[in-house]
């Protein structure tokens, strides 16, 4: 009988593990292969070689690009959650019956196309776009401006806003969670509407914080279409730096060991913010 459930598992399985393999787990194994070979070596022969890794410790413009990107995601990262918590913050505790249809319109952006919400940012921000012909209807002096489009602030901003469904439903979720005894007995005991937020309401909506700085975080700093549709000659992340090696560059080597160290400092960044996630977790189990 056993026999006959693992054999039932395993064709359940099978399809499921088979998807894993051949999508996610051969090509992290044939970037990491890849990797350690020379420009010019072909892939499967028994050459290998760490010059592609020692060429990018010391490369400057690998790390600038890098810290350019991390810095923009962390501001995204930023004004992403301090858009998204009054959004989650009225439907968790103002939504009423009317929660699952705001949910529901949240994700609306899920609906249509990543790339089709950029150009549309690219639309609303061009010289002739509809902010530009506003502003000229308006009679703006200096109007149509050109610095609207292909800059930091704009990349910024179409971020933002791919993003924000990202923050908002884990931060939902967190504010949902909070027991509104709690609130009530805050209330009950003197405090006020500030007081009792920063107190009671914010402190135990950490865990949804930290989630949503997760979820934001990671994919905008491995982000390659907004900065190439909206962002400028300055505002180019490492998804472009690694996207030139395997394209302009002809370098896939060198392109795979930039892949495989933005990875390995994506999973750190990941892992620390879970760490801290847990212990925050753990501190709150304590303290209720």
């Amino acid at each position: 009988m056993k026999r006959h459930n693992r054999l039932f598992d395993t064709i359940l399985n099978g399809p499921s593990l088979l998807i894993v393999v051949s999508v996610i787990i051969f090509p992290i194994l044939f970037l990491m292969l890849l990797s350690v070979k020379g420009r010019y070596d072909p892939i499967f022969s028994l050459h290998v070689t760490v010059g592609n890794f020692t060429k990018l410790v010391v490369s400057h413009l690998y790390w600038m690009v890098l810290q350019r990107s991390a810095v923009i995601a962390g501001i995204v990262t930023a004004l992403t959650i301090l858009m998204a918590y009054p959004v989650a913050y009225f439907i968790a505790f103002k939504g009423g019956s009317r929660k699952n249809l705001l949910i529901l319109i949240v994700t609306l952006p899920f609906w249509t196309s990543y790339l089709l919400r950029v150009f549309a940012w690219k639309v609303l921000l061009g010289y002739n776009g509809v902010i530009n012909s506003g502003l000229v209807l308006a009679h703006m002096p200096g109007a149509p401006f050109q610095a609207l489009l292909y800059t930091p602030q704009a990349m910024t901003l179409t971020l933002t806003h791919a993003y924000a469904a990202f923050a908002i439903l884990p931060l939902y979720v967190s504010l949902s969670a909070i027991d509104p005894k709690l609130v009530e007995a805050a209330r009950d005991l003197g405090a006020g509407a500030v007081q009792t937020f920063r107190r009671v309401i914010l402190p135990l909506s950490v865990p949804g914080i930290l989630s949503a700085a997760v979820l934001v975080f990671i994919p905008t700093l491995g982000d390659y279409a907004t900065p190439t549709l909206v962002g400028g000659t300055n505002s180019s992340m490492i998804g472009n730096l690694i996207q030139a090696q395997f394209g302009k560059a002809n370098n896939w080597p060198y392109g795979a060991a930039m892949s495989i160290c933005s990875t390995l400092l994506m999973v750190t960044a990941a892992g620390a913010a879970l760490a801290v996630l847990r212990l925050t977790s753990r501190r709150m189990r304590h303290v209720g």
